[in-house]
């Protein structure tokens, strides 16, 4: 589908990248929020890597999918980003639970999934980059491991133990930080 796009773009129809646009913002900006963890630092890595894309476009050779060569480009745009955002600020974000928190209505299915969402997506922010990375991509992407490979440069095994490490880290979060009842999340 996406081929006949990247050919017209590729044939000067700018036109033609809106849709590609539109088809990987959702994926792209959810990955590289789990990278940069900043709602606008996301938004600027998406543009960012949307721009690089469509100025590199006549580099993809289609040796892999091209979701994969754009995942790529997201990626290593959003911790080209959280390096220079490290360097000019040490990250210290406390977020207020009573703020964010909404009251828990134990009978609608909704606000409890939602709350689930909540606590995951602040477990997700707590861990290192490559952790939420390897856990979005994997669960909420649904990308395979040779997939996560081929995205990330990781080797099968260091895939596999980083997405073990990083399960672990969330469940021990969950347990002990938001002290969550287990059954209510998995």
């Amino acid at each position: 589908m996406c081929d006949s796009y990247i050919q017209k773009v590729l044939n000067g129809d700018t036109d033609a990248f809106r849709f590609i646009i539109k088809q990987y913002q959702d994926e792209s900006y959810s990955l590289a929020m789990s990278v940069v963890k900043d709602e606008f630092l996301a938004k600027d890595v998406v543009q960012n890597a949307f721009i690089k894309a469509y100025t590199k476009l006549d580099t993809f050779k289609g040796n892999s999918k091209f979701s994969t060569w754009l995942v790529r480009i997201v990626i290593n745009e959003a911790f080209i980003q959280l390096r220079k955002q490290k360097r000019q600020t040490k990250i210290a974000e406390e977020i207020s639970e009573a703020n964010n928190r909404s009251t828990v209505n134990e009978s609608s299915e909704r606000i409890e999934r939602d709350n689930q969402r909540y606590y995951i997506n602040e477990a997700l922010k707590k861990i290192p980059a490559k952790h939420s990375l390897a856990l979005r991509l994997f669960y909420l992407q649904e990308y395979s491991i040779e997939e996560i490979k081929e995205i990330t440069g990781w080797s099968t095994s260091n895939t596999k133990v980083i997405l073990y490490r990083a399960r672990n880290k969330v469940k021990t979060l969950l347990d002990e930080t938001y002290n969550i009842d287990k059954e209510g999340l998995y």
